[in-house]
């Protein structure tokens, strides 16, 4: 045996052995190879406003730049209390019900591992933001996956049928990623009897709380108390705010669930980024930014979907978040991730397959245009899609 050999490491034996490289970034990458209009990436192409930039330029000159609280700022978590109260009417104390998170994902992963114990299943509706399952594994736990009817509504009965003596939570997301469709009363008062009758925790992610359209409310897992005595529900000043790339959000649970959440989070992140807590905390001192989300957002919706109507796509619902599904069975049989490069390489459009969304991949012809994004830049794509 060399020397080299003698002192080669162990191999590693990984704990996600399903991850690789994601559709995400192949046609992410692709679309900068072809040129594309890139509607396939989540998050906006346009600047956040100038106020919020320069409270964050000011919390840095004014010194601003030691560690904050592993809770996070003070002033912030107030804020979000007043905020939670005055949209859904739930009181969090924002001492000590309120966690500052490096971003939704982190604290999805945070709440996971502070409740999820090996031989824990944990339900997941399907089609799912990729990041739910590995963390789920990464706890030890298993996903019991259960897919949304062709309408992308919930099927409770399906999920009560998944339910077993080993089920430990309720994963749920709403307004939904990728589907743009919304969880109504009903939906709530099933979800709360679902987890009260099994004694079940649940973890809401509601990053796209206030990009709800045609004045629906929305529908928060803290506006019932007998749920969010149970539940991490999870936002996003990211994509409130238009700037994902800070990776700032946040975590409100009942004390004793956030004392658990908050013993990984100090030592997975410990604090987050303490200017951008200063900013946000002062920029929301006015409400009107996230008050006027929605008008915001609904007239890019409207713009977008009335220029595909007149392409061969199939409209499906957006009823909140920045994302519009179409089905393009009309158009192709070919399949989602074929017909997504397609799209990229021969018309300059980049969308998401929703097969990516499931475990199992699914075929249903549907693809994911993402409209947080310029006008001139949704012009421009709907002008390539209008060959279609």
């Amino acid at each position: 045996m060399d020397a080299a050999q003698s002192f080669a490491p162990p191999p590693i034996e990984t704990r996600l052995p399903k991850v690789g490289t994601t559709i995400f970034t192949v046609m992410s990458a692709l679309a900068v190879e072809k040129n594309a209009v890139n509607l396939g990436q989540g998050f906006p192409d346009f600047d956040c406003d100038p106020r919020l930039a320069d409270a964050v330029a000011d919390a840095m000159r004014s010194g601003l730049n030691q560690y904050a609280p592993m809770a996070g700022n003070p002033e912030l978590r107030r804020v979000v209390a007043q905020k939670i109260a005055e949209t859904c009417g739930a009181r969090y104390d924002w001492n000590h019900e309120i966690t500052i998170t490096a971003g939704a994902t982190q604290a999805i992963l945070t709440a996971v591992l502070a409740i999820v114990r090996p031989g824990d299943e944990v339900i997941v509706i399907e089609p799912a933001y990729d990041s739910y399952v590995p963390a789920i594994e990464l706890a030890g736990g298993s996903a019991v996956p259960v897919p949304m009817d062709a309408q992308f509504r919930v099927p409770w009965k399906a999920v009560r049928a998944a339910l077993g003596p080993r089920t430990r939570a309720i994963l749920v997301n709403s307004p939904h990623n990728p589907s743009g469709t919304i969880l109504r009363e009903p939906d709530l008062r099933e979800l709360e009897s679902i987890a009260v009758e099994h004694g079940l925790f649940v973890v809401s992610d509601e990053v796209y709380e206030h990009m709800v359209y045609d004045d629906e409310p929305h529908q928060s897992v803290s506006r019932y108390p007998r749920l969010a005595e149970r539940a991490f529900v999870i936002s996003s000043f990211g994509k409130t705010f238009h700037v994902t790339g800070w990776k700032v959000g946040y975590c409100a649970a009942p004390a004793p669930l956030t004392a658990e959440f908050r013993k990984i989070h100090q030592y997975n992140v410990f604090s987050v980024n303490t200017p951008m807590q200063h900013g946000l905390a002062a920029y929301m001192r006015d409400p009107a930014p996230w008050r006027g989300l929605a008008a915001f957002y609904q007239r890019k919706r409207d713009l977008f979907r009335a220029g595909l109507a007149a392409t061969r796509f199939r409209l499906l619902p957006c009823e909140g978040t920045y994302f519009q599904v179409v089905d393009y069975s009309a158009i192709s049989d070919l399949s989602e991730v074929e017909f997504a490069k397609w799209l990229t390489a021969e018309i300059g459009v980049a969308a998401i397959p929703l097969s990516a969304f499931y475990d199992e991949p699914a075929e249903n012809r549907t693809v994911r245009f993402c409209f947080a994004k310029a006008d001139e830049t949704l012009r421009e794509a709907l002008g390539r899609l209008a060959r279609l």
